[in-house]
């Protein structure tokens, strides 16, 4: 028996071999082209037994499957075997030239996670820099809209992950079980919207970038100070960026001070640790920090949680109007919050690959609503407290800093391990977002991943460029993270799901004036977003 291909060309056979040898390569190349299984009984089946000829029914079977594979060129999917024709895989086995089969044995070598470890990775990948803006941006708000907004927001990003979830299952006769997002807005939108899928991916990937270098710069800056001034014994009580401190002040000294910077200095020692760490072809080494993430974001908690003990809750209502100690209940600053929300909640452009290692797929809603639910009682949870505890009066609430951690002094023992644990996780995360940008621009524009160190010198140039100046000219983490949240999300939350499912169900001729109105209130809602970050 010969192999052919599509044009009928010999694969093997040309050569005289002995039985081995062609049983051996006519067995690599049957599992080379993993396109042409198909199925035999089990009492056909080779083990340990004397070998059994393959049945008539497996025979005709396979050459129905060959069939198939001759009408088109695999890449076309519309022509590909149907599901009746193929069997399910645990009955898929390779049938060799010498009449018998062969079980394959693990056709997908990719671990699959139980529902508990999706929920959790979900709710790791999401708990980034935005939680230390969560009271910040209910300040913004006001206490009670903040909390709702908080709820609103979670439900709608909710939605709109699960129609990503769902976009590469809308479309008909194509093979999508190895897309991305960004696939499926090539599909449907072509060009543009392959493009502008990968243009708002990058815009949130180099904001939490920027957003890393302030934070960076600021937890080192007060890692040393605390080193420098040795206040291990200071009254840990909280600071107000309008002047008053209620602590001890440190003795650190003009010289120290001049060379020490938050701004004028900081952000550019941090260029020679972080800019060759970037240079590095792999990020693999990165990546086996990853848990970090997970420690810092419970430790913050249990920093929370011991900060409100102690402080106790400073609350009073004033609903429309402020006082001197209070902010309103309800305030016009909300969209600030809804843009720090917006990518607090984003994971949309991973969210495909994070769901295709879920061991049952059939629960992958279940469970990402679960994640959501739990990132949105963590969010919560912590924005609350810190509000709530903020001891008002002394101070006033509008002291409370877009970085929670920045109201209280650099001597406060607890906060410096929190912020020294930070910095040693974003240190790490740092170049894996270098890396993901990396990917993702020098692939499109080159094929190739690291094309040359030139190339991948310049990106990083251009990369810690922003975080610098960043860092020395706006280091206000919380309008960063609204802005860049808006922009990604005017696109890979709001606009871009909504209209593909639109589109889908317009094909099918599916589409409802309820849907029509409801998705497209999400697109006008994610441009409203947008606008509100510069007019309000």
């Amino acid at each position: 028996t010969s192999i052919m291909d599509e044009d009928s060309k010999p694969l093997l056979g040309s050569v005289r071999q002995s039985p081995s040898e062609m049983f051996l390569n006519h067995l690599t190349v049957l599992f080379a082209l993993s396109f042409r299984p198909f199925h035999v009984e089990p009492r056909n089946i080779v083990g340990d037994e004397v070998q059994e000829r393959v049945s008539a029914e497996a025979a005709a079977l396979s050459s129905r499957v060959h069939y198939y594979g001759r009408l088109t060129a695999s890449s076309d999917r519309l022509l590909v075997p149907p599901d009746h024709v193929i069997p399910s895989p645990e009955d898929i086995y390779i049938y060799s030239p010498l009449g018998t089969a062969f079980k394959v044995h693990g056709g997908d070598s990719t671990p699959k996670n139980p529902s508990i470890v999706t929920i959790f990775a979900i709710w790791n990948t999401m708990m980034g820099t935005s939680i230390l803006s969560m009271p910040w941006g209910i300040k913004q708000a006001g206490f009670t809209l903040g909390i709702i907004i908080i709820v609103l927001m979670g439900l709608l990003t909710l939605y709109c992950c699960y129609r990503v979830l769902k976009s590469t299952k809308s479309i008909p006769y194509v093979d999508t079980s190895d897309w991305e997002f960004p696939d499926v807005c090539k599909y449907y939108f072509g060009g543009f919207g392959k493009w502008s899928s990968l243009v708002f991916s990058l815009v949130s990937l180099i904001g939490a970038m920027v957003v890393y270098w302030v934070l960076m710069s600021n937890f080192l800056f007060n890692t040393g100070k605390f080193i420098y001034s040795e206040c291990l014994f200071s009254p840990p009580f909280l600071i107000c960026s309008a002047g008053l401190m209620f602590s001890r002040k440190n003795g650190t000294g003009p010289v120290f001070d001049r060379w020490w910077s938050k701004t004028h200095t900081i952000p550019f020692y941090l260029i020679i640790l972080l800019l060759p760490l970037l240079n590095f072809r792999s990020a693999s080494f990165f990546a086996r920090f990853t848990f970090l993430g997970t420690l810092s974001v419970v430790y913050l908690i249990f920093l929370v949680t011991y900060k409100a003990i102690r402080l106790g809750f400073h609350l009073d209502f004033h609903w429309f109007d402020s006082s001197v100690f209070f902010v309103p209940e309800f305030r016009s600053l909300f969209p600030q919050l809804t843009g720090v929300l917006t990518l607090a909640f984003f994971i949309h452009n991973c969210i495909i690959t994070l769901m295709k290692n879920n061991r049952h797929q059939e629960n992958n809603v279940r469970d990402l609503s679960l994640a959501y639910l739990l990132v949105g009682l963590t969010y919560l949870y912590v924005g609350v407290l810190i509000f709530a505890a903020f001891p008002s009066p002394p101070l006033s609430k509008e002291c409370i800093e877009p970085n929670f951690l920045d109201n209280f002094p650099s001597s406060d023992m607890l906060v410096f391990f929190a912020r020294t644990c930070l910095l040693f996780q974003m240190t790490t995360v740092y170049p894996l977002l270098g890396y993901l940008v990396r990917v993702q621009l020098m692939g499109q524009l080159f094929g190739d991943h690291y094309p040359s160190f030139l190339h991948v010198f310049i990106l990083n140039i251009f990369v810690v460029g922003a975080g610098v100046l960043m860092a020395r000219f706006y280091p206000n983490i919380g309008s960063i993270i609204r802005y860049s949240g808006a922009i990604c999300g005017l696109a890979l939350v709001f606009v871009l799901p909504s209209l593909i499912h639109m589109i889908s169900l317009q094909r099918r001729g599916e589409l409802r004036w309820p849907s029509a109105v409801f998705h497209g209130f999400l697109v006008v809602l994610g441009v409203a977003n947008l606008f509100g970050q510069f007019f309000m």
